[in-house]
């Protein structure tokens, strides 16, 4: 499947503020924001004020980016969402959130939802005791997600990745147990708690044309 693979600060500056694809490094001054806050390309002198369309696929292609999600695999999870009952948008933030790469984000397990995608990928994880190296896995309330264990431990480089947590606050629908290296789906995702800042609204009115 064909992914994203040239610098993800690149669409930051593209979109225009920070997107925290990063982990620890968009906090610093070398945040390619805070060196170069112009998008990527050649710059054309003329500005025009953008169009509503142009607002509206700029908040598109913001959720994608924060996600890691290809367009094909957006408009899936788009449709998805209008399908169930309850508001469209709403139903498209709890999708994402149920993502396995971001779960283990969520859990701070990784510092960045790329990095949680990397691990995954290469089967570090156990979803109910069993692995699982798809990162658009969807997570469901009572499921269990643990590193993977070598015998009665855990490699080396899981042990500095996960020092010191909870790194930061893990939302109410996770529960983690940082003595054990796990963390549980409580509930499903709750939209207050979801800090991405996108606009849903025009995500759904993108699409509705």
């Amino acid at each position: 499947m064909a992914r994203y693979t040239d610098p993800v600060c690149r669409q930051c500056r593209r979109i225009g503020e920070k997107l925290f694809l990063k982990g620890d490094r968009c906090f610093t001054p070398r945040c390619a924001i805070e060196r170069r806050r112009r998008p990527p390309g050649s710059q054309n002198p003329r500005r025009r004020r953008p169009s509503d369309w142009a607002f509206q696929l700029r908040e598109k292609q913001k959720a994608r980016f924060i996600y890691g999600v290809l367009e094909r695999q957006f408009r899936n999870y788009f449709d998805m969402a209008r399908d169930r009952p309850g508001v469209t948008g709403e139903n498209l933030l709890q999708i994402l959130e149920r993502r396995l790469d971001n779960v283990v984000y969520r859990l701070a397990f990784v510092d960045s939802r790329r990095q949680g995608r990397q691990l995954v990928n290469h089967g570090h994880f156990h979803v109910n005791g069993g692995r699982m190296d798809i990162p658009s896995y969807l997570v469901r309330p009572g499921d269990v997600i643990s590193w993977k264990r070598v015998g009665d431990s855990t490699p080396e480089f899981i042990d500095t990745l996960t020092d010191g947590l909870p790194k930061r606050p893990v939302p109410t629908w996770l529960r983690m147990d940082p003595a054990k290296l796990t963390g549980e789906v409580a509930a499903l995702p709750d939209n207050t708690e979801i800090d991405t800042g996108i606009d849903v609204r025009l995500i759904v009115e993108f699409y509705s044309k």
